[in-house]
């Protein structure tokens, strides 16, 4: 009997600004929180939040993602782009792709500045995704 595996992935990003212009988000404190296997990134004065919940994602960015600022942030934000245009294009598509994988799609603007953080664990996250799960969500993917 194959081994199966229940994945809890969740990623909120909810943005409420109705600001369509970039903002700079780098001269605003942050709320990271780090418990366990969630990790939360929220400023309630912009009003967005990013939680992830993943298990064994804590261990995997503090252990083998890239240091903080080996990527430029356009860098990020250019990937971040791409894979979160095809996660949610694969929201769309359960039967096609495990729900238990994309189960909610990512509020992600690219004409909204996130600033560095938010940008690098969201990335970091699709890598480590894609890794763990077996996932390519767009072109060269780097094993870490």
């Amino acid at each position: 009997m194959k081994n199966s595996v229940y994945i809890i992935v969740i990623i909120l990003v909810f943005i409420f600004s109705c600001n369509t212009s970039k903002s700079n988000f780098t001269s605003i404190e942050k709320s990271i929180v780090n418990q366990g296997d969630t990790i939360r990134i929220a400023n309630d004065e912009l009003e967005y939040e990013v939680i992830i919940i993943d298990p064994g994602f804590s261990l995997w960015l503090n252990s083998r993602a890239f240091p903080r600022n080996y990527h430029s942030q356009s860098f990020l934000e250019m990937k971040n782009q791409v894979y979160v245009m095809e996660w949610n294009s694969r929201v769309l598509q359960p039967q096609r792709y495990d729900p238990n994988l994309y189960e909610m799609s990512i509020n992600y603007e690219p004409n909204i500045n996130y600033g560095y953080e938010v940008n690098y664990l969201i990335y970091n996250y699709m890598i480590y995704f894609q890794n763990t799960y077996k996932q390519k969500l767009f072109g060269f993917v780097p094993i870490r």
